[in-house]
């Protein structure tokens, strides 16, 4: 009896108790959020006071240390006010103060895409959602004495919608105000949790971003940037040096989460093994996203070896079946993204020439790659583009 009870109560609550489930967890995200927010411009407005005080010379590290015991005896358990603490609040203000570089850019970004849907880093043309949005300004706001509505816009838009935490591995893990920016607007865009955005950073999806984006901005069939990568790394899928196809499709399929966070959470996935069918023959591509800012369809097609000319034909044959069967009329032209085990930038380049198919060939790899190899490679990549060697 007490079982079917209890089950009644079940099948209650999935039926007429989820909208009150909701405005609770509502409440305690909004509530969330307003501690964070105040919990930021705390550290900011103490980093802002550090900052001034030792720039003039008033005070010196003993100072500081004072200042912590001080807290700490007032205070006692209160966390985040070491010695060390102080100093990454320091670090902080100066950071994201209105003298800033992070700032400067922001408003830079702010200013061109004014009212449109995405905005861009000018470094790296990514694009991201808009996050720059008027919103209500709080009351804390008024604790940054600035009459600079923008830069309360930059603060309330963007610094105090990240975690302290966040925060912190930003501070200690990017070193350019480029990728600081690149990662915060992806911690908002895709809800990224810490432990994810460590594996961004790792991963240096920034620097593989700047890449893809290079040689996007070069195809004859230009797509929106920022929403894909070059090469992409699935560090996660363990897999042995010598595998097959269906081993690399298997193991993705198997980790998808992890691959979708690797590629981007816009993606929605909709199958492997997508049944296509021209004429009295079936076809099957390797796999099918929807992504939703784009509109369109997105094909992974899978290669474990070099890219060769004749992939990106059965890729177009996909693509073009896709666009007449499967997409929506309200939807963009489906896009192609071949991922090989390897490429030749002038092979790639000889056969995108005439291609007139929303395409991209990258590398995967199924290690971690140094970011400072990828920053050479970037940085040699830039070097062609500027000198003409490639177009």
């Amino acid at each position: 009896m007490e079982g079917e009870a209890q089950n009644r109560i079940e099948i209650k609550s999935t039926n007429e108790f989820s909208e009150i489930v909701r405005l609770i967890e509502e409440s305690k995200n909004r509530a969330f959020q307003k501690v964070n927010e105040e919990l930021v411009l705390l550290y900011f407005n103490v980093g802002k006071t550090v900052s001034l005080r030792v720039s003039e010379r008033v005070w010196g590290d003993k100072t500081v240390d004072e200042l912590s015991a001080y807290i700490l005896n007032r205070f006692p358990g209160m966390s985040g006010f070491t010695r060390r603490g102080l100093y990454r609040m320091k670090q902080f203000y100066e950071t994201y103060s209105e003298n800033s570089d992070c700032f400067r850019l922001w408003l830079e970004i702010h200013t061109k895409n004014e009212g449109s849907q995405f905005v861009s880093l000018p470094a790296t043309q990514s694009k991201h959602d808009k996050f720059s949005n008027k919103q209500i300004v709080s009351s804390t706001m008024t604790q940054l004495q600035s009459s600079d509505i923008q830069y309360i816009e930059f603060v309330s838009s963007l610094m105090t919608q990240i975690s302290w935490t966040h925060h912190l591995k930003l501070l200690s893990k990017t070193k350019t105000s480029e990728e600081k920016l690149h990662y915060s607007f992806l911690i908002i865009k895709d809800k990224l949790t810490v432990r994810e955005l460590e594996r961004q950073i790792n991963s240096a999806v920034f620097e593989r971003s700047l890449m893809a984006n290079q040689i996007v901005s070069s195809l004859p069939t230009q797509f929106p940037a920022g929403i894909f990568k070059d090469p992409y790394i699935f560090e996660f899928l363990d897999l042995p040096e010598a595998h097959s196809e269906k081993d690399l499709e298997k193991a993705l399929t198997k980790n998808l989460r992890k691959f979708i966070l690797e590629i981007g959470k816009g993606f929605t996935y909709m199958g492997n093994q997508f049944r296509l069918q021209v004429g009295n023959k079936d076809y099957y591509t390797d796999l099918l996203f929807y992504h939703r800012d784009l509109q369109c369809l997105v094909l992974f097609e899978l290669k474990i070896q070099e890219f060769e000319p004749e992939f990106l034909g059965k890729l177009n044959f996909y693509l073009e079946a896709l666009d007449r069967d499967v997409k929506r009329q309200h939807e963009k032209p489906s896009i192609g993204v071949l991922l090989c085990k390897g490429k030749d930038n002038e092979v790639v380049e000889y056969s995108m020439a005439r291609n007139i198919s929303p395409a991209m060939i990258a590398d995967y790899e199924t290690k971690l790659i140094p970011k400072e190899l990828l920053t050479s490679k970037l940085t040699q990549l830039i070097e062609l583009f500027s000198k003409g060697q490639i177009e």
